[in-house]
């Protein structure tokens, strides 16, 4: 499970890679176990890079070159800085050529669903996990610039600042359904935001089934 890894243990094969552009750029990469790999982008929620260490080493067990990006270094820039992130991450050292996957959790979901669901030239699948939300005010209409397959997961009693709330993932799945956008959500019921994490709002059969998802999906579309 995600929460039986350490913080000290997931840091154990992490390269910090600074790229030409800013400070926001700076790239933890995660080697793969055999060396190279398909590339996945994960992003960070608010609690930074450190926090999300976890599930990118989980992430990258699986066997993908893993890049960790801190979501709070993007705040403001429209989807710039992930870009140029996601374009660095493209050259990374330990990953094989080709489109990257993204991994949002939270705000870094949010810049995932927000501006990499644009780009299909880049990025060939998203996994968010509870991303941000509450900027979309038009379901229907957002929906329809989705051009890259994703896969959401929401708690149906995640209130974290109202960021994240289940009636707008209920209305992003509705409005994929009537367009046949790529679009799927999976809901939980008794849950609540940062749910695969252990402490007070873990939910181990959430958890579990989400991370089960989201590995079957990355291999649907890394082909690894």
């Amino acid at each position: 499970m995600i929460r039986a890894i350490g913080v000290v243990a997931a840091l154990v094969g992490a390269i910090v890679l600074f790229g030409p552009c800013a400070p926001a750029n700076a790239q933890n990469e995660i080697p793969p176990p055999q060396g190279k790999g398909p590339v996945v982008v994960v992003v960070s929620g608010q609690l930074g890079a450190l926090h999300y260490m976890p599930p990118a080493q989980q992430i990258a067990a699986l066997g993908y070159d893993v890049v960790l990006l801190d979501g709070n270094s993007m705040e403001g820039s429209h989807g710039q800085t992930l870009l140029a992130a996601v374009r660095q991450a493209q050259s990374a050292p330990h990953g094989l050529p080709g489109k990257v996957a993204v991994v949002g959790f939270s705000l870094g979901g949010g810049e995932a669903l927000f501006y990499a669901s644009r780009w299909p030239d880049t990025v060939s699948v998203i996994v968010a996990w509870y991303p941000l939300t509450r900027p979309i005010r038009d379901p229907t209409s957002f929906v329809g610039g989705i051009k890259v397959p994703i896969l959401m997961f929401a708690g149906e009693l995640d209130h974290y600042h109202d960021c994240c709330l289940i009636a707008t993932a209920r209305g992003l799945a509705a409005a994929a359904s009537a367009q046949g956008a790529p679009l799927e959500v999976v809901t939980y019921p008794n849950t609540e935001h940062d749910f695969i994490f252990g402490g007070r709002d873990y939910n181990a059969a959430a958890a579990s089934d989400s991370w089960q998802r989201a590995t079957a999906k990355l291999a649907q579309y890394l082909g690894h």
